[in-house]
């Protein structure tokens, strides 16, 4: 199959504009005809459900939590990019644009980006007019600060709790759908498999997770907004119910899926303190525009951090990057902490953390104003580690944060199946092979409010669509084939639980596909993943039944899938002999070990189309063609 990325000719600058009046358009009166699955209530899902319902759609909007204000998105710290430049500093669409690709390592699409760097000014009004209590300057304008990958301030913020109010905003869009009855919440439900009739997605089967009941929905097209993959490690910053099955299902039904080796590690998490973790805690990027990051110049240095002497500290980010110091995007900053704590460098107990250090912050702007940007942060450092950052050094350490990879997706955010579309974390398109901090809020936005709207309908006004009810023999064959999955993983009775299973392979993709990776260790990964599977499917044990409350059940079902897609994981991280920005391959650096990208062989996205269990992925590949843009080595010095 063609990839055809449905990218408009004409100038950059006039894609967008272009194509969204080549769209067809539904009729206002026509719209009330149309039934949407919208899969997900993050900031994608939900604003995608709210806009889609107050054009006039019947939208029935899916989330696995108990309401939707749980989605992950509610996580989110930092904040969400737009090129306002409101602080004068020489911001605008076209330096967003290139930040954007540059911090992706050249490995996303133009067309995308610069798209998404345009919407950005609208998001913000948006959000302002739903009342987002953005921080404001003392005269009462929007306020900005610094993000990683960028020499200027365009980040705007709710504190560190930037991800909760935007959701919170969305939300009250949708309740608003909600209460006119364009939208349909259904809580609680876990989507298994997307149906195809004639080929198009046309429903989606769940199971109740509260019941244990599998119930299926149709509908005219089908939204998939449900995150990113990165639990596929265990221990990651991401809430613990995120997972790939979504996705995954959807990929073995013929949604090829895109980059999966491309899963970011972000550097300013609390380190590891303990195998009986469940998840890890992010501290946000923010924190790196005033506290600076420094490891004892020795290794092996156990002192207190007050007892160093800054003439023995080494502050090596500002030291090798002068240019963006702190402030260089994720990617280099988790690989540069790790290769200090490989040098014995580490600090605290483990020896795996640096020093993210605030006394100097607070010495030249006094306490009360770093609490004014940062307070809820220091706070929750406090509770969880049960040290004041305001007198110590914090500690930190990467972790696993979010993914770049996930379903191919063409310019419309459709999938390789017609019909089904994905929007923010889910799909593969915009942040390239590492995403700029406060970049994610912005993407899972633009998609939702601005752009699935119109690509939306310019799919159901073009498409003939016979109707179709969950009557249809393919949804029946799609209850069957997951009641035979569930009768089969509780029948095996084995002796290791799922999360053990769970924490075996993330410990295969921490230590061999992780911040740093070769193939030796890739080519080992793919055999342990392999042998985990076969394993799992043997040995097991998932207490219960179906027809209840399960979340072992629940559980070993989504690890099933994490097994399979490991493998996956690994794969497209052997076929890709480069280094680009989170994918650090040790076989492909410069002389100063810096990513070494090749731009001859691997400028491309892949993207694989499942062709059955017992056969390998076959790779498809979409070229990018940098017209605007050159392509050079990466560099923040």
């Amino acid at each position: 199959m063609t990839l055809e990325s449905k990218i408009p000719t004409g100038p950059l600058h006039e894609k967008w504009d272009r194509h969204r009046f080549d769209l067809k358009l539904v009729n206002p009166a026509n719209r009330k005809k149309f039934n949407i699955i919208v899969i997900g209530t993050g900031l994608a899902g939900a604003s995608a459900a709210a806009t889609l319902g107050e054009l006039g759609y019947n939208v029935q909007n899916f989330c696995i939590q108990d309401s939707p204000r749980r989605a992950h998105s509610i996580a989110a710290q930092g904040g969400i990019n737009a090129a306002k430049n409101y602080a004068n500093d020489g911001d605008s669409i076209w330096r967003l644009f290139y930040d954007t690709i540059k911090g992706g390592d050249f490995r996303s699409r133009e067309a995308n980006v610069y798209r998404l760097a345009q919407l950005s000014v609208n998001i913000i009004d948006q959000c302002v007019a739903q009342g987002v209590p953005f921080a404001r300057e003392y005269g009462g304008l929007l306020d900005n600060r610094s993000f990683g990958g960028a020499q200027l301030s365009r980040t705007f913020y709710a504190k560190g709790q930037t991800g909760q109010q935007l959701l919170l905003g969305a939300y009250s869009s949708l309740m608003r759908q909600v209460n006119t009855g364009k939208v349909e919440i259904f809580p609680r439900r876990e989507m298994l498999d997307v149906v195809l009739v004639d080929g198009r997605a046309r429903g989606i089967v769940v199971r109740n997770l509260i019941t244990g009941e599998l119930e299926s929905y149709s509908a005219h097209a089908v939204v998939l907004a449900t995150g990113g993959y990165g639990n596929a490690y265990f221990l990651s910053t991401n809430a613990m119910s995120s997972n790939v099955t979504a996705s995954y299902r959807c990929y073995k039904k013929g949604a090829y899926f895109a980059n999966p080796c491309f899963t970011q590690i972000h550097p300013t998490c609390i380190p590891v303190h303990g195998t009986y973790q469940s998840k890890l805690t992010l501290m946000s990027e923010s924190l790196r525009n005033d506290g600076r990051v420094w490891v004892p110049k020795e290794p092996g240095d156990k002192r207190a951090p007050e007892q160093i002497p800054e003439s023995e500290r080494d502050y090596y980010l500002e030291r090798k990057y002068p240019s963006f110091g702190n402030l260089v995007p994720r990617d280099v900053a988790s690989r540069n902490a790790k290769e200090q704590c490989d040098k014995g460098k580490g600090v605290g107990e483990t020896g795996y953390a640096v020093y993210l250090d605030f006394a100097d912050a607070i010495a030249r702007d006094g306490r009360e104003a770093i609490a004014a940007k940062y307070g809820n942060l220091f706070e929750m450092y406090e509770k969880i580690t049960g040290e004041d950052p305001y007198v110590t050094p914090m500690r930190i350490y990467p972790a696993v944060h979010y993914t770049m990879g996930g379903l191919w997706v063409d310019y419309n955010l459709m999938t390789t199946i017609d019909g089904l579309f994905s929007l923010g974390e889910s799909n593969f398109s915009d942040h390239g092979a590492n995403r700029l901090g406060a970049s994610a809020l912005m993407q899972g936005l633009a998609d939702g409010y601005f752009i699935i709207p119109y690509t939306m309908g310019g799919y159901l006004a073009g498409t003939h669509l016979p109707e179709v009810d969950t009557s249809a023999q393919e949804f029946a064959e799609s209850e069957n084939r997951i009641r035979e999955q569930v009768d089969k993983l509780l029948s095996i009775n084995g002796r290791r639980t799922v999360t053990d299973f769970h924490k075996s392979l993330g410990k295969i993709l921490w230590d061999k596909c992780g911040i740093a990776r070769d193939k030796q260790s890739l080519e080992k990964a793919g055999k342990e993943v392999a042998e985990l599977r076969e394993e799992f499917w043997k040995n097991v044990n998932v207490p219960g039944d179906a027809a209840d409350f399960n979340q072992a059940l629940e559980n070993a079902g989504r690890v099933a899938d994490f097994l399979e897609f490991g493998e996956l994981m690994v794969k497209d991280a052997i076929g890709r002999e480069e280094s680009c920005g989170c994918h650090f391959n040790t076989g492909y650096q410069t002389e100063d070990n810096e990513a070494l990208r090749c731009d001859e062989t691997f400028c491309h996205v892949s993207a694989w189309e499942y062709t059955g269990p017992d056969s390998e992925p076959v790779e498809h590949r979409e070229q990018l063609h940098f017209e605007n843009v050159e392509l050079t080595q990466r560099s923040y010095k």
